[in-house]
């Protein structure tokens, strides 16, 4: 069996038999079908089972190499290398084709992505004129006190619709957290007065009741808050990236410029690793770098 034939036939057991999404089989076989085609110019004709299965570390790595050369970052590589690995997978349970050079291959390593902040006046706006997306007075209050907190305190999404009656923030907020860590987070007045102004109209102020509830008298969806969001951004101008987690990114973005230092922001937004935190560095390098010059005894 040739390599194209091997090809062919993992396409179809996995849109027959495991019912891949129609693009997820085109994405496959685009990728396998280049991995192929480098083999056929590197073996110098077009493999077959035989030469898929002999294929040496070197190889693999030169296949990668290749691929780096032509433009492709490391998320692509790892994408290819990935469907590369299924490909092998089947025809191991399939072909009896197995080879452990595969399983040596580190994946590339993609960069994480920049975190995308609004401007300060824009984490502002949001805030200060939510409450015009709806009618309802409880609605305006709930909706201010939710992204006055997710900006003021930093919080992800999640953590603050977990929040329940008792858990109302006085001039701290205990946040539970990614994998069920704590943290202490401080709390300005804006964020007591505006969590106050709805509790004052909460339908339901018992200890174990939600803070924040939905339409329905339960906890109140995330897909809710940021449609929310969204329509708001759209109505005022503001950027796509504009989302309720933007805010927290807000948050840091904004302290480091203010000259937070990175181990009080990695605990404030509850990171495990001040490499996460670090992300924020890159999205204020030149007041950075102005800092280093006012500070710095050698500068």
């Amino acid at each position: 069996m040739t390599g194209e034939e091997a090809r062919q036939a993992f396409l179809e057991w996995l849109g027959q038999e495991r019912h891949g999404a129609t693009l997820t089989v085109e994405a496959y076989g685009a990728d396998i079908a280049g991995f192929l085609g480098f083999l056929a110019q590197h073996l110098g004709g077009e493999p077959d089972l035989a030469a898929l299965a002999a294929l040496r570390q070197a190889d693999l790595r030169a296949w990668l190499a290749h691929e780096a050369t032509e433009g492709a970052g490391n998320a692509t590589r790892a994408r290819h290398l990935s469907a590369v690995r299924s490909f092998f997978r089947f025809l191991a349970r399939r072909h009896g084709v197995d080879n452990p050079a595969l399983k040596l291959i580190a994946t590339p390593r993609g960069k994480p992505p920049v975190p995308r902040a609004l401007a300060t006046a824009q984490a502002c706006d949001v805030t200060e004129r939510i409450a015009e997306m709806s009618d309802a007075a409880s609605m305006q209050a709930r909706d201010t006190a939710l992204f006055t907190l997710l900006y003021g305190c930093g919080l992800r999404i999640a953590e603050a619709l977990a929040l329940d009656v008792r858990d109302a923030p006085g001039t701290t907020l205990r946040v539970v957290g990614k994998g069920g860590k704590e943290r202490i987070v401080p709390v300005l007045p804006a964020v007591q007065e505006a969590v106050a102004a709805w509790l004052a109209l909460h339908p339901d102020r018992q200890p174990d009741s939600p803070l924040f509830l939905g339409a329905r008298g339960g906890r109140l969806d995330p897909a809710v808050a940021q449609r929310t969001l969204r329509n708001f951004r759209r109505l005022y101008g503001l950027p796509e990236h504009a989302t309720p987690h933007a805010l927290r990114h807000s948050f840091a973005t904004h302290l480091l410029a203010g000259g937070a230092d990175l181990r009080s922001i990695q605990d404030l937004l509850g990171h495990a690793s001040l490499s996460t935190t670090q992300r924020y560095t890159a999205v204020d390098e030149a007041r950075l770098v102005e800092v280093w010059r006012k500070a710095h005894p050698r500068a």
